[in-house]
């Protein structure tokens, strides 16, 4: 049975070619270099892709999964300012500065119902596949970057079955091809 919400849940990823959101040992280095820069053709549509600069002044709350969380702990600055973060995790203390530590999804689901949430950010490969999979994503937006990686993590599992619309997409100067698409979810309950 589906749990009941009260919130959208999105993500915006970015991922290699070859389907990767990090490469081996956690690497993210893929996504902030510059491959064939000036030498890509931009392609605007009529109905573009969300950009991060859009994308995200839209979230009221950010869901995700501990190693994603230490990840943007190693940082210099604490990237979301004061929007509500919720950290899904069985290890990390229950008392961390800046987040709300649950112990499990439906934990979440009930956080999230409870304090509010109307727009929330989906983020780290495992988190989005656990919502994805229970029917808790709503929409995605991939960042397509044009570089295989070859191993690493992937953002779909094996067995991971979905179905998506594409609601936009367009190429950047930068040579992402970036689409937002709808999650086509017989599981959802919004």
């Amino acid at each position: 049975m589906p749990l009941s919400r009260t919130w959208r849940g999105r993500a915006f990823l970015g991922s290699s070619l070859d389907g990767y959101i990090a490469g081996p040992g956690g690497d993210l280095s893929f996504l902030e270099a510059s491959h064939g820069e000036g030498q890509h053709r931009a392609t605007p549509q009529t109905v573009p892709a969300f950009e991060w600069e859009t994308f995200f002044p839209s979230i009221d709350t950010i869901v995700m999964g501990r190693v994603t969380y230490e990840t943007v702990t190693s940082f210099d600055e604490w990237p979301y300012g004061d929007t509500r973060v919720v950290v899904l995790s069985s290890t990390l203390p229950l008392d961390l500065p800046r987040v709300h530590v649950v112990r499990s999804l439906p934990e979440a689901v009930e956080l999230l119902n409870r304090e509010g949430a109307r727009e929330v950010y989906v983020d780290g490969g495992v988190t989005v596949q656990v919502f994805l999979d229970q029917g808790l994503l709503d929409e995605l937006t991939i960042s397509w970057v044009p570089v295989t990686v070859g191993g690493g993590s992937k953002l779909f599992c094996a067995d991971s079955n979905a179905s998506f619309i594409v609601r936009g997409s367009h190429v950047t100067p930068d040579g992402l091809v970036r689409v937002t698409y709808d999650v086509l979810n017989d599981k959802a309950s919004a």
